[in-house]
């Protein structure tokens, strides 16, 4: 048996039927797509929120009223937690020992700015914080100076903007030292944020920062909005120490009954990781599910197709049987045909599944990485999809009786 003759072959029964091949490449290629497509889009995300965290820094964790993922069916027990308030921050930041760095800061949607006969779109968020928020939460000014903590202390009228919003207001001008208006309130700028770009189709440019007590005095009531709270520990060595002396501080100051829960969440690096972790998990399961079902049902039109050949081939077997092919020869030949078929079809999924990837990464701004151990399933499933629904065909060829094939018209 020729190898490469196989091959010829299965190409050759594919342009003769142009539109029975397309159909049965087509169901193939959306299988593989569904898995390469998940598989780039998980890898992808999966990067992404890793390289996010690595900027931010390992000894940094978080305490906030609610949860960042898995609230489940508890939200209406998160919702009733009070408030994590500006004086509970100051309570804590006065009797914590074990840190390097507190910071406090709340995040307000949806704002308006305007300079002058400028106006940026209602999508502004604003952000509430202090000097450290700055090297907790990985933002860095590149022009101007950041939030100082006589700009906190004082309540100074004074704002670190995104590029989205400089762009918008500034066109062609030196943003530094101008003047925003939120609402009713005048802002100098004095910082302008080095440029983040965009993640999840969402920028990380669209954004102003001022001083916390600002916020909380001019746009919320500081006993109602809960802040969030970033604390960085001494090392890494040391943020279990951090931890516990942040768990047990806070609840005596929140007031919390020693058998009661904490009515606050703690998050850390590896906490967000496993979350994210749950939910790339769930989304490979899917791009799995969905690509096997579309799998199996191309492989019964593989099935099909190739018992519709063996029947149209069956002089040509004959043929061959009679001067001398053996039948592991002819199971072996239709057997290399399916999986020639499916491994083409597999070709045109990845080739969509990256094309794809590519696109939705470009479209929120991600890294697109291609994962080489879900490329190597793939031609693995296609292989195995390609010898067990071959298999019926192919042993049907080779048990054909020469003279019986010969005979047939």
């Amino acid at each position: 048996m020729n190898f490469f003759e196989s091959i010829r072959l299965a190409i050759g029964s594919l342009l003769q039927n142009k539109l029975r091949a397309f159909l049965t490449l087509l169901g193939i290629a959306i299988g593989v797509f569904a898995i390469m497509g998940a598989g780039t889009l998980t890898s992808s995300l999966k990067y992404a929120v890793s390289d996010q965290l690595a900027a931010i820094g390992e000894t940094v964790f978080w305490i906030e009223k609610m949860p960042h993922m898995g609230m489940g069916n508890n939200f209406r027990k998160y919702r009733n937690r009070k408030p994590i308030t500006y004086s509970q921050f100051k309570d804590l930041k006065r009797q914590m020992t074990t840190t390097s760095m507190l910071s406090a800061y709340t995040v307000s949607m949806s704002h308006t700015i305007k300079s002058g006969n400028l106006t940026t779109n209602p999508d502004v968020y604003m952000i509430g914080a202090d000097y450290n928020f700055f090297s907790n939460n990985a933002y860095n000014v590149e022009f101007g100076r950041p939030l100082t903590d006589e700009d906190v202390n004082m309540t100074k009228n004074v704002a670190i903007i995104g590029n989205d919003v400089a762009v918008k207001l500034f066109p062609n001008l030196n943003p530094l030292d101008k003047y925003i208006t939120i609402k009713n309130q005048t802002f100098q700028i004095v910082g302008i944020l080095e440029v983040k770009g965009a993640m999840l189709g969402q920028s990380k440019d669209n954004m102003v920062i001022i001083p916390i007590t600002n916020l909380l005095q001019y746009f919320a009531d500081e006993w109602e909005e809960s802040l969030s709270i970033s604390i960085k520990a001494v090392s890494k060595e040391m943020i279990p120490a951090t931890i516990d002396e942040t768990i047990g501080a806070l609840r005596v100051i929140r007031k919390v009954q020693p058998w009661e829960e904490n009515s606050f969440e703690l998050t850390t690096n590896e906490s967000i990781s496993e979350q994210f972790g749950s939910f790339v998990s769930f989304l490979s399961a899917i791009g799995w599910i969905s690509g096997g079902f579309a799998l199996i049902a191309a492989g019964v039109g593989i099935m099909n197709i190739m018992l519709v050949s063996v029947k149209e081939r069956t002089r040509e077997i004959g043929v061959r049987k009679a001067v001398g092919a053996k039948r592991k020869w002819i199971l072996m030949q239709f057997i290399v045909e399916t999986v020639t078929i499916c491994q083409i079809g597999c070709f045109f999924g990845m080739a969509m599944g990256f094309a794809g990837a590519k696109l939705l990464g470009k479209l929120i701004n991600i890294n697109t990485i291609f994962p080489i151990g879900w490329l190597i399933g793939s031609i693995v499933i296609c292989t195995m999809l390609g010898v067990i629904f071959g298999a019926y065909p192919a042993w049907k060829a080779s048990n054909l009786d020469p003279i019986d094939a010969l005979r047939y018209e």
